[in-house]
């Protein structure tokens, strides 16, 4: 049963930090990109950052860009999401996500060219 398992989420206050987590399981994903999304409520979901199937190239929204860090433990694909500096409008369920596409054809923002997704974990910024 392939499985991505988010964790790491939960209620901080705003200008602190946090790091997710996604797990992958049951099936090989060293050769997919990874990606994560968000989903304010009553929004749609969207890109947030997308990481390389090596680790070496990432890509972000430009409301996140130099406040996260999208990384990935080639070992075993587990990828990261640093969320530095955060705001309350990130508070947003995150998702993580794989795609077997590569990153440099322009559609990485895109939700309908990712296979898999996990179940989400819900981060919440308030004072």
């Amino acid at each position: 049963q392939v499985q991505l398992v988010e964790s790491g989420g939960g209620l901080v206050q705003p200008g602190a930090s946090l790091t997710l987590s996604c797990a992958p399981s049951g099936a090989d994903f060293s050769k997919d990109a990874m990606g994560w999304f968000r989903q304010r409520p009553g929004k749609e979901r969207k890109f947030v950052a997308v990481i390389s199937w090596n680790g070496e190239t990432a890509f972000y929204a430009d409301s996140v860009e130099g406040r996260f860090t999208i990384t990935r433990d080639i070992t075993n694909s587990t990828v990261y999401l640093q969320m530095n500096s955060l705001k309350p409008e990130d508070t947003a369920v995150y998702y993580c996500a794989s795609r077997i596409l590569n990153i440099f054809d322009g559609t990485y923002r895109r939700i309908d060219t990712y296979q898999y997704w996990g179940q989400g974990t819900q981060v919440t910024v308030s004072s």
